[in-house]
């Protein structure tokens, strides 16, 4: 399994859609837990009750829509993402139970930001870490010969049975009555302008996903102009799982300042949430530098964890460094997307949400590797944390200057 390349291959051509699905859950969930937040720092808990209570209605409404659409168009799907003839079996096998995971991880997603927004990180930690625990147990017991032998399709497998149990955590949780929160039917309300307010709040979460989803394509098509392009492709879909646990972490972190900024803001206690921004700005500097030195320094042995191809390991090893050379720039641009959904400016948090990996990044992976072959995916990365840096601190003060204006002028 290690050393099948159409498999990572395969896997590597499923990314971009999950990212796609990743985005369209933080659209409600991300914008729900901020609404939320602010309503409970305003002792609104009827109406944060209604906003969460309604947001998991659509979400599971929505997870249902992913699932049959997404079964029903697989083969176009991953054929539109890069598979090839060679792949494509594959890669549907992975894709067919990535589907069927909608269905748990939208409303599981929304129910877990709205634990973090009334402070409940201890449920939603257990939720989160015991799904995770179950998929590395289940990973290779679905996979592997001495168990299901399953292959590709069975780490898929895994991980959706391991969603299904946060799933089931989070509602246990709820039905128990444990939580600030309230769920309860009578508190689904769906109207245009609560799903306006919550949209407008989290597109740009969502939209981050989807540039990465949209970089991580174009990467691909660049790729796969070039001699290698197979092993290019496997190298990079390696990279991007690495990555996304790097963006996993800053994510984290950052859901975990999201709940606390939003309270201080619907509370109107200024100090408080300008003390939240410092310790925010700092944590996630430090975290990407933390990542980035981690995945350069390791980064032949993280790739051979993967897959033992001399030609992939040479490439993943020198896509992992560019990829997280100027890493910063990542948790940096998030922070401040996060900042400017809390404080009520969605223009703002939309135009950095589509920063680095939209106006920066498509461009250079648009033009380089046709100039510069690998070495122009190498170097596209890099190029755009540059510039996503410099505008990012240009940003820094009128954030803040916005913040306390928005503080003193909020409806909820």
């Amino acid at each position: 399994m290690l050393d099948n390349d159409i498999a990572l291959t395969a896997v590597g051509v499923t990314v971009p859609l999950l990212l796609i699905m990743v985005s369209i859950e933080n659209i409600f969930a991300a914008g729900a837990a901020v609404l939320a937040g602010r309503q409970l720092g305003a002792q609104d808990r009827e109406g944060a009750s209604r906003t969460v209570t309604t947001i998991i209605g659509l979400s599971i409404g929505l997870g249902i829509l992913l699932c049959v659409g997404g079964i029903v168009f697989i083969d176009p799907l991953m054929r539109a993402f890069g598979a090839s003839e060679a792949s494509l079996p594959l890669a549907k096998d992975y894709a067919f139970w990535m589907f069927v995971a909608a269905l748990a991880n939208l409303p599981a997603q929304s129910m877990n930001c709205a634990a973090r927004a009334e402070s409940s990180v201890k449920i939603s930690s257990i939720a989160v870490i015991t799904g995770a625990v179950m998929n590395i147990i289940l990973d290779p017991v679905f996979m592997f010969d001495w168990g299901l032998n399953m292959g590709v399709e069975g780490a898929s497998l895994a991980t959706t049975v391991s969603q299904f149990i946060t799933f089931f955590i989070l509602i246990w949780f709820y039905a128990s009555g444990r939580s600030i929160i309230r769920i309860k039917v009578q508190a689904f309300r769906p109207s245009w302008a609560l799903i306006k307010t919550v949209t407008l709040i989290g597109i740009p979460t969502a939209v981050i996903q989807i540039c990465l989803s949209v970089a991580s394509s174009l990467t691909n098509i660049a790729a796969s102009s070039l001699p290698q392009s197979d092993e290019i492709i496997a190298a990079y879909g390696v990279v991007q799982r690495l990555v996304l646990i790097g963006c996993y972490v800053v994510m984290g972190f950052m859901q975990g300042y999201q709940p606390v900024a939003s309270y201080a803001f619907g509370a109107k206690e200024e100090d408080r949430f300008h003390q939240s921004v410092r310790f925010a700005l700092k944590g996630a500097l430090l975290l990407t530098v933390l990542v980035a030195a981690a995945y350069i320094l390791l980064s032949k042995p993280l790739i051979l964890l993967f897959n033992r191809n001399p030609v992939i390991v040479d490439f993943g090893r020198q896509l992992l460094a560019s990829q997280v050379a100027l890493y910063p720039a990542f948790g940096l641009c998030y922070m401040m997307t996060i900042t400017f959904q809390t404080i009520g400016s969605s223009r703002m948090g939309l135009f950095l949400s589509l920063l680095r990996q939209g106006l920066f990044y498509v461009p250079f992976i648009l033009t380089l590797p046709k100039a510069l072959g690998v070495t122009g995916i190498y170097f596209s990365q890099p190029a755009a944390d540059v510039l996503t840096i410099l505008v990012c601190l240009c940003l820094i003060r009128p954030m803040k200057r916005m913040a306390s204006k928005n503080m003193g002028e909020q409806v909820l």
